[in-house]
C-alpha cells in the first residue's frame, strides 16, 4: 500500500469491524470498516524516513484512511524555534485537503523505531476536526475510537448538533 492507494472496504456497510493486533475488537468499533493495520502501519513507516529531524533526532511518520479509501500519510517537521515544529498530523490534514478532502476512519503513528505512538493533544483534536464519527486509531494500548483518546471533545459535530 503507497500513499495514495485506496482500500477495498465498505464503510457504509453496519457489520465490519476493525481487527485489531493484539485484541479482539471493543463493542464501540462493530460499525467500523475491515482495516488492515499492518500495511497502514507500513505506510506509515514509510512516511516516517522522510521527517526533517536535526534538532531532536525523533522522527515521527503517520498513516490514515479517509472515507473514500484513500490512504494518505504525513511525517514531522522540525524548525530551529521549535514551537513552530509541524507535527506528523499537521501534514497529514494538509495532505487529506490537497488531495480532496474527506473524513478520516483510521489512524497510526509511529516512531523511528516503528513503535505505536498516542498523538499529543493539540494533534487529537486536529484529527477529530477531519474525523468521520468513530474514526479508529492504532494507539499504545491498542485499538480506539477517537471519542476514547479525546472524550467530550468540542468540534464540527458540536456545532453541527448546536446549529439544529
Amino acid at each position: 500500500m503507497q500513499p495514495g492507494d485506496r482500500l477495498h472496504h465498505e464503510t457504509s456497510s453496519p457489520r465490519f469491524r476493525a481487527r485489531p493486533n493484539s485484541s479482539e475488537p471493543r463493542e464501540s468499533e462493530h460499525h467500523m470498516p475491515d482495516i488492515d493495520w499492518d500495511a497502514l502501519r507500513a505506510v506509515a513507516l514509510e512516511a516516517m524516513t522522510h521527517a526533517y529531524v536535526p534538532y531532536s533526532n525523533f522522527p515521527v511518520g503517520v498513516a490514515a484512511i479517509v472515507d473514500d479509501g484513500r490512504v494518505i500519510s504525513g511525517c514531522n517537521v522540525e524548525n530551529a524555534s521549535y514551537g513552530l515544529t509541524l507535527c506528523a498530523e499537521c501534514a497529514l490534514v494538509s495532505s487529506l485537503h490537497m488531495t480532496g478532502g474527506g473524513r478520516l476512519v483510521a489512524f497510526t503513528c509511529v516512531d523511528g523505531k516503528g513503535s505505536a505512538l498516542m498523538p499529543c493533544g493539540r494533534c487529537r483534536q486536529l484529527l477529530y476536526e477531519h474525523s468521520a464519527e468513530g474514526m479508529l486509531l492504532e494507539t499504545v494500548s491498542g485499538i480506539r475510537t477517537i471519542d476514547d483518546v479525546l472524550p467530550d471533545a468540542f468540534g464540527p459535530r458540536t456545532l453541527e448538533a448546536y446549529a439544529e
